[in-house]
């Protein structure tokens, strides 16, 4: 995500002329500029990620303005994207059907270029802020994902390192549910160590009780004193 205030243009013109003065004004006011010659360029541009902002002529060959707008309009990962028209069509109809193909604003050529940057300021800004919004509810996503599975047991801490680095409030719940799971965690571990240290006491006495219930036998009372005359009878041989 770009800081606000700045951004990435895709400047999308038939005219290399146009494009390379729309370049180096914007790239003068501190801005990223990449360029399209028309709207199959600009659609192919648009598929990868990078792009803040779209600065469209309508006049172009294979794919018109008007093609761009509403290609971007039908695809849900482009239809936020903020465009700025820029054409020499000076018409009220003209701008109206491009904001109702999803153009953000209009603008007639030749343009004022102080008023091109404050419109391409407010669109960069409103970008950001909706980035920004975007963000939070993916993170409020995790947040609550992580409480289902907190409550199934299956919740990994290190899952929301990222939403905990926040220094917001909803930082402050991800790091709780980060300390809760931790001892949660600990507890487990414990009891496990408990469990297993009773169950070798378990197995211990059974031992014991299985040797007492042999033992404790007149069949092995039997064999014990059979040993004992065998012994007894070894000694007295040994003797003579």
């Amino acid at each position: 995500m770009s800081e606000r205030g700045t951004g990435t243009v895709l400047v999308v013109d038939d005219d290399p002329t146009n494009r390379l003065l729309l370049r180096r004004g914007l790239e003068r006011e501190g801005l990223r500029v990449e360029t399209a010659a028309d709207g199959v360029e600009a659609l192919e541009r648009l598929a990868r990620p990078g792009i803040d902002l779209v600065l469209l002529d309508l006049l172009m060959p294979r794919l018109d303005g008007h093609g761009v707008l509403a290609r971007m309009r039908a695809d849900a990962q482009l239809r936020h994207l903020p465009v700025i028209v820029v054409s020499g069509a000076d018409e009220t109809a003209e701008a109206v059907r491009c904001i109702e193909l999803g153009a953000e604003d209009f603008l007639p050529k030749p343009f004022d270029p102080v008023l091109l940057r404050a419109r391409i300021g407010a669109g960069l800004s409103r970008k950001w802020l909706r980035d920004v919004e975007q963000d939070y509810l993916e993170q409020v996503g995790l947040v609550v994902r992580a409480a289902g599975e907190v409550e199934a047991g299956r919740f990994e801490p290190t899952s929301l390192d990222a939403v905990a680095a926040r220094g917001d409030a909803l930082g402050g719940l991800a790091q709780t549910f980060q300390t809760m799971a931790r001892e949660v965690r600990a507890r487990e571990q414990r009891l496990e160590r408990q469990v297993g240290a009773l169950r070798i006491e378990i197995d211990q006495a059974r031992a014991a009780r299985r040797v007492a219930e042999i033992t404790e036998t007149d069949y092995f009372a039997d064999l014990q004193r059979k040993a004992a005359s065998l012994r007894s009878g070894e000694r007295g041989t040994e003797s003579t």
